[in-house]
């Protein structure tokens, strides 16, 4: 059963995967224009609304696919780790309108990186596989100083501990969502969600805030 569970969720990852990022066009193209329609006077507040949205979409789009693959809903586990990546892909290209291309095709490798480490976490939590949990945690504490220290290269107003930090605390938010779901407490559950999704802000607006101070010219207003 536990290679047959792990078999099945890893497939599904990958498919959707596959087609996640063709999916996105749509999703990230109304992200985007969001953006770029605001007024001089208005563009940082649009990008910092913009990034708290996406953000916190991640949350509840990877608590959807999280308790799905938990409950053993196959076919509900593709569609929104499908719908997780298209997210993943509007990030990327939030970070690729201000810094490029190039930025955004190392971001999005990089941000989907830790999502299979939450996939890697949830099969340990399902099979009760205690070592692999240990590892996907040990790799996504890992994962934040290497996340820190790209977006401290892209702009220095934000130091790597920081933001190491931040994502930290995103993991164990998130780590708390799918332990919650693995105990089959609803009320619990919902709550770290929350608590997950209102942490988001706390990337975001940093996030959003850096990007204006380095590019006082063209978020001015």
């Amino acid at each position: 059963m536990k290679r047959a569970f792990t078999t099945t969720i890893g497939a599904a990852a990958a498919a959707a995967l596959s087609f996640g990022a063709g999916s996105a066009i749509a999703q990230s193209s109304h992200s985007m224009t969001a953006m770029a329609t605001t007024t001089s006077d208005t563009r940082a507040a649009g990008l910092r609304s913009t990034l708290n949205t996406l953000f916190q979409e991640h949350i509840y789009l990877a608590s959807a696919a999280t308790g799905a693959a938990l409950g053993g809903r196959d076919a509900e586990f593709k569609a929104a780790a499908g719908a997780l990546d298209a997210n993943s892909v509007a990030i990327a290209k939030a970070i690729g309108s201000v810094y490029g291309q190039g930025a955004e095709d190392a971001f999005l490798p990089l941000w989907r990186k830790h999502i299979g480490m939450v996939v890697e976490y949830t099969v340990g939590v399902a099979t009760r596989d205690k070592p692999k949990q240990d590892k996907a945690v040990a790799d996504l504490i890992q994962y934040t100083q290497d996340f820190g220290a790209f977006l401290q290269s892209a702009n220095p107003n934000l130091p790597k501990a920081v933001v190491a930090d931040l994502v930290k605390s995103h993991v164990v938010t998130l780590k708390d969502v799918i332990d919650a779901q693995a105990s089959q407490d609803p009320g619990r559950a919902y709550t770290a969600v929350r608590t997950a999704a209102g942490h988001m802000q706390h990337i975001a607006d940093p996030l959003a805030e850096a990007i204006v101070k380095q590019f006082p010219d063209k978020f001015g207003g």
